[in-house]
């Protein structure tokens, strides 16, 4: 059972996050936590490849140039224009890469020049874990926790210590897996009024698309109508309710301050790790469908005739 476990760990990786800070002329020296995922679980050997992501975005290309267990040391070599990434660096036979399938280097970041924040009230811990995971393997560049009327009282704590510290570590797992070269981050829970004020202060007015997932109909407006509609979008909010969704007066908030526009999408009512995942993507894919220049496809015409 644990060989399958790791089995699935290794195909699942497509790249490894590392901060810049350990990289020091041209080598990256792992221990602790990463020393005990590489060498335990993806059982990494001299001559080994895998692609790396540092926490300024850029992707490179790694040997494994040493394995040292006495020490528990790892020692990753940048691989150059010099040296390409098949040569085995001190090892007698070709090493293979540990990344798996779709490579990283293969991912483009299609939204590069947008920001997608999502402002998800706050449910229960597990069910925000999800949440978290999903949209960071979605590619969303900020999650702003919002303190709601349905949230628990001492909500906000799952923010603070090692709770925190989880988070980031379930970020991390996230866009190893999914190769996304956004780093992903929390901001320090909100209530919806400071939400609202710290929303305002992302971008230009003009340049946003603020929308709301609502399981009502009242007022809503149709998602391709809002997209059509703006010139430019460089930043969209997301706004997903948590466990009892979100009260008529945290909408009428999010309309009369915050110019959000509530979209409600036909179907069944969703579990809010649902509807953040669902809205998310519905969200994405229109944008793409409808502002990005492709080659025009039978697909991309099928899809538009829906609409």
């Amino acid at each position: 059972m644990l060989h399958v476990l790791y089995c699935l760990k290794l195909f699942k990786m497509r790249q490894f996050i590392v901060e810049k800070q350990k990289l020091k002329n041209g080598l990256i020296e792992l221990i602790g936590k990463d020393f005990r995922y590489l060498r335990q679980v993806l059982r990494v050997k001299k001559g080994d490849m895998l692609n790396v992501r540092l926490d300024d975005g850029s992707l490179q290309s790694t040997t494994v140039a040493c394995v040292d267990d006495k020490t528990k040391t790892i020692t990753l070599q940048i691989c150059d224009g010099v040296v390409p990434c098949d040569v085995n660096v001190g090892a007698s036979l070709p090493g293979s890469s540990i990344t798996r399938g779709t490579q990283a280097t293969e991912i483009k970041n299609v939204f590069s020049d947008r920001e997608f924040v999502l402002f998800q009230f706050i449910p229960k811990p597990q069910k925000f874990e999800l949440i978290v995971r999903q949209a960071t393997e979605c590619g969303i560049n900020m999650i702003v926790p919002v303190v709601s009327e349905f949230s628990d009282a001492n909500c906000a704590r799952m923010f603070e210590g090692a709770k925190r510290e989880r988070f980031e570590r379930i970020i991390k797992e996230a866009r190893q897996q999914s190769g996304s070269p956004v780093a992903t981050k929390i901001v320090e829970p909100m209530r919806l009024e400071q939400a609202i004020a710290w929303w305002a202060e992302q971008g230009v007015a003009d340049e946003k698309l603020s929308v709301a997932l609502w399981e009502r109909t009242d007022g809503e407006t149709p998602l391709f109508s809002l997209i059509k509609e703006r010139k430019i979008i460089k930043n969209v909010g997301i706004a997903v309710g948590n466990e009892g969704g979100i009260s008529p007066s945290e909408i009428k908030l999010l309309k009369e301050k915050g110019f959000f526009s509530t979209i409600h999408f036909e179907g069944n009512i969703l579990r809010c790790e649902t509807a953040a995942l669902y809205g998310i993507a519905a969200v994405q894919s229109a944008i793409f469908q409808l502002r990005e220049p492709r080659k025009k496809s039978v697909f991309r015409g099928n899809f538009e005739k829906c609409y």
